[in-house]
């Protein structure tokens, strides 16, 4: 997978984290984030990694509440801000089955 996505992420930097993931397993999935999480362990507030990230308040927040699914550029801006891989902060909630 790893020669794919090197391969690709030119084609992919647009869309969403949940529609690329759809993509590369062609599969649907559910998706559930930890941002949260990790924004607390690093003593972030949502205004300030939102400021980091060059977004506003209310977009962390709806990401945070799964109302929102980020671009592929604020996924890997978040989670190089949170300090943590992409795939640690986006996790499938049916542990990476998918929905037939």
């Amino acid at each position: 997978m790893s020669n794919m996505f090197d391969t690709s992420f030119a084609l992919f930097y647009y869309i969403n984290v949940k529609g690329f993931l759809h993509l590369v397993n062609v599969g649907a999935y559910e998706m559930e984030n930890r941002i949260k999480e990790y924004r607390e362990k690093n003593s972030l507030s949502q205004g300030k990694l939102a400021e980091k990230c060059n977004v506003s308040r209310q977009t962390i927040n709806a990401i945070e509440n799964n109302k929102y699914d980020p671009s592929l550029q604020l996924a890997f801006d978040i989670a190089r801000t949170l300090g943590v891989a992409m795939e640690e902060l986006f996790i499938s909630e049916n542990g990476g089955k998918r929905h037939e």
